[in-house]
Parts: C-alpha cells; sequence; structure tokens
C-alpha cells in the first residue's frame, strides 16, 4: 500500500511490524493496521452496553446505538453524555426508566407490520419501527454516481482493508460518511448524528459498503430511510423486512450493474 505522510496523525491506525510473502519469498516490513477499542456506555449511572469500534465519532456512536435499540426515541429524552475516550467509558443521562439488561437482551419473536410472520426477535427491535413512505425516486446512474462517491471517501479501507463504509446520501451528494472496523457501527454513528442534528430522512439513501442483514435494514427502518444501496448483497430476511416495512434495497451496485430486491418502484 502507497504511504501517505497524513496517515501517521490519523488516530484510527497504526503502523505495525509485518512479513510479506511474495514469489516464493518472505521480506519483514511494515503496515498499516486498523485500530480497535472497547467503549463501556454507562446508562442512568449503570453500565450497559460494551461496543467494540473505530475510535473517534463516539459521541454518534452512542446516541445512535441508543436510538437503534429504541432507548432513545425523541431529541428530549436525552438530557447529557459524557465522553472520557481515553478511558474508553461514555455516561449517557437520559429521561425516563432505563431498560433492564434482561429486557435489552430477552428474545422475543412477534410479527413485522401486523402481517403475522416472525420478523423481530427482540424487544428492542420493534420500538420506532414503522413503514416508510417517500416520494423519493432514483435512476440507476444516480446509484452508481453515489457507490463511486463511497468508495472515494473510503481511504480508511484503501489503507487498511479493515473497515465498513457508510454515506447518507441525496440524489447527487453524500450528506454524511462515517468509517468503521463494524459495519453496524457506521449506521449507528449516522443514526446519531442526524438525532442530534434533527436530519430528516424520507428524502435520503443509505450507502453501505457490507452486506444487508436484518439488523441493517431494521436500523434502516427505524431512521426511515426509504433506500439502502449496498455493493454486497441482502439476505432473506432482510428483504422480506424491506418489502413489508416499504424499504427499497439495491445489492451488488457495482460496475455498472445492481440488483434490486424490494420496492423497484423507487427505481426511476
Amino acid at each position: 500500500m502507497e504511504e501517505n505522510e497524513n496517515l501517521e496523525e490519523n488516530d484510527k491506525i497504526v503502523k505495525m511490524p509485518i512479513s510479506f510473502y511474495r514469489d516464493g519469498v518472505f521480506t519483514e516490513g511494515e503496515d498499516y493496521v486498523v485500530r480497535e477499542e472497547p467503549i463501556t456506555l454507562y446508562l442512568n449511572d449503570k453500565e450497559f452496553v460494551t461496543l467494540v469500534c473505530s475510535p473517534g465519532d463516539l459521541k454518534e456512536l452512542a446516541v445512535g446505538f441508543l436510538c437503534s435499540e429504541g432507548v432513545l426515541l425523541k431529541r428530549d429524552n436525552l438530557k447529557s453524555i459524557l465522553i472520557d475516550e481515553d478511558k474508553g467509558l461514555i455516561w449517557v443521562e437520559t429521561a425516563g426508566e432505563s431498560p433492564s439488561q434482561e429486557m435489552f437482551l430477552k428474545r422475543f419473536v412477534t410479527s413485522c407490520c401486523g402481517r403475522g410472520r416472525a420478523s423481530f426477535y427482540f424487544i428492542n427491535d420493534t420500538k420506532g419501527v414503522t413503514q416508510v413512505k417517500s416520494e423519493l425516486r432514483v435512476a440507476p446512474k444516480d446509484i452508481f454516481f453515489l457507490t463511486d462517491q463511497l468508495e472515494k471517501l473510503s481511504g480508511l479501507f484503501k489503507t487498511t482493508g479493515g473497515v465498513h463504509n457508510a454515506a447518507l446520501c441525496t440524489i447527487g451528494n453524500v450528506a454524511l460518511f462515517y468509517e468503521d472496523i463494524g459495519r453496524h457501527n457506521a449506521v449507528d454513528k449516522i443514526f446519531g448524528k442526524c438525532f442530534l442534528e434533527n436530519i430528516t430522512f424520507s428524502d435520503k439513501i443509505l450507502v453501505f459498503s457490507g452486506r444487508i442483514s436484518s439488523e441493517i435494514l431494521i436500523k434502516v427502518a427505524k431512521m426511515g430511510i426509504p433506500m439502502i444501496v449496498s455493493r454486497s448483497a441482502p439476505t432473506e430476511l432482510a428483504i422480506r423486512m424491506a418489502d413489508e416495512l416499504g424499504i427499497t434495497v439495491v445489492g451488488f451496485a457495482r460496475g455498472g450493474r445492481l440488483s434490486v430486491y424490494a420496492h423497484r418502484e423507487r427505481i426511476a
């Protein structure tokens, strides 16, 4: 990989000694490796969860995670947030009672949009999920433009190969972009940023580098984003949920090709 003088200043990577194997021969050298750190989140003075993530954007990550888990539903519910990045600690104070760890992790099968099919597996997955309605229409050329922009912005991935990328976009523009070792974290950072700054979703597209799983689809539904685009594949459950929740799912969007798995009517 080509070296960049500014990379040494990036707190998300570190240069480490490694052995290269090329054409039958080992050589010693150095290469950039993505950093990983645990962050423990305290909710209303009680230890709630430990997240493993890339350094930086921790406020957005914490808030987005709590939004995704149905703990934060309204801006007024967030009272304060304090971060000690050196110690890997975040304290969040919210209005109302905190969910218990037992309820937070309890497996709970329910139906999607009242149709009686098992779709949600945890209680928190059902909070804040409604059918997405939007007049958004996107041409294939607009999708390819946005996936190209995602690739151009993915400097950390190009340097280390060790992160996922997520971008919140309008047609012709990338509004927000995050990279993280965890694909869920990258999406949560977008969720948190939008929650904190009251950014609306009905005209937005989530462009994503990773597999579209049911967990990612639920995050998209909770944000109210009408379309998710990925260079990778969706899962069967994510497609079924997207069909019922009104979300357009586009996969394998690369090289002038794409596959539409749900709600093709938004592709002009």
